[in-house]
């Protein structure tokens, strides 16, 4: 984490022989924006990727858009700046959502001792922001239970287009291990086949979206872009046309791959499938333990569905 000094809104004498950058208000590197509401936040986030800094000051200090900004610049090649005054803000924008800032902007030492002091002791202990991210990778997951799930809202996604068989989306639980549910392309006595339907699971659920990020399946809307995965392991991209919302009851299916396990809740029927690892799709009332299936691992936390290096924990 970098230490800039603050000469625009301070008194910094020209001849100062400072070891950390100046910040005199204007650099061709760096992009300052007021995060004073929603629309700061608005106009930081359009900037990240754009530019190679992005300095804040916030008039009423608030972590969120603070670790909104983190989140979103992630791997992007922008770095954040934030102005501190205040000591009890340091540890909040230094670690925010693990990670921290890129650099904090101090008044002069002389005027806040105890400020520097515990951003030089927070400086010495952090590198720079890691911008590594690996790729989420197909597995395969061994399921381990099937239960009941009791009754709540189910989403079924319609998309614009029809799926083809072997396709479906990443949907469960937990972020780091997503199954793949089929849509609804196989037709059955009872019911006709709807093949741009994916009968997705509760409103609680990750969805993987066309952009990597993810979504609770409450939060998408029509017009939004979905992954759509296939067993062979290629990924598109599909549009949502509506969403369909209903009270039904769930089976609670659990699963475990080398790289992490998770859940998912699926409406208790038959058309229901997910995808196993032979590329076949298995009703969610035909599954038991020792099932094979395939599944979406990624090893970053999420932070409004935007992938972030660090360590999350969901059951």
């Amino acid at each position: 984490m970098e230490i800039w000094v603050d000469a625009d809104r301070y008194d910094v004498p020209p001849s100062e022989d400072y070891e950390f950058r100046i910040w005199q208000g204007s650099d061709p590197e760096v992009a300052e924006v007021a995060l004073d509401d929603f629309r700061g936040q608005e106009e930081a986030l359009s900037l990240v990727g754009m530019v190679p800094w992005i300095m804040v000051r916030c008039s009423d200090w608030k972590m969120i858009p603070l670790e909104n900004l983190v989140a979103a610049s992630s791997g992007s090649g922008t770095r954040i700046a934030v102005a501190i005054s205040q000591e009890l803000d340091m540890q909040g924008a230094a670690f925010a959502l693990e990670h921290g800032v890129d650099a904090v902007v101090l008044p002069p030492e002389e005027r806040a001792v105890g400020l520097w002091s515990s951003a030089r002791a927070i400086s010495s202990k952090k590198g720079p922001r890691e911008e590594n991210r690996e790729p989420p990778v197909f597995s395969t997951a061994t399921v381990v239970s099937v239960s009941p799930g009791g009754v709540g809202e189910r989403v079924c996604v319609d998309l614009v287009e029809r799926l083809s068989e072997g396709e479906g989306m990443a949907i469960g639980s937990s972020s780091s291990c997503l199954c793949v549910v089929h849509g609804e392309t196989i037709p059955s006595q009872y019911v006709p086949s709807r093949p741009f339907r994916i009968n997705a699971g509760a409103v609680h659920s990750y969805a993987l979206m066309g952009d990597g990020s993810t979504k609770y399946l409450s939060e998408i809307n029509s017009g939004d872009q979905v992954s759509v995965l296939s067993h062979d392991g290629s990924i598109r991209v599909a549009t949502v046309g509506r969403l369909k919302i209903e009270r039904r009851p769930f089976l609670k299916v659990s699963f475990e791959s080398e790289n992490g396990g998770g859940q998912i809740m699926a409406q208790q029927a038959e058309t229901v499938r997910i995808i196993s690892e032979s590329g076949d799709a298995i009703s969610v009332t035909d599954m038991e333990p020792g099932n094979k299936i395939v599944v979406l691992n990624e090893k970053s936390m999420r932070h409004i569905g935007k992938p972030v290096q660090g360590e999350v924990r969901e059951q």
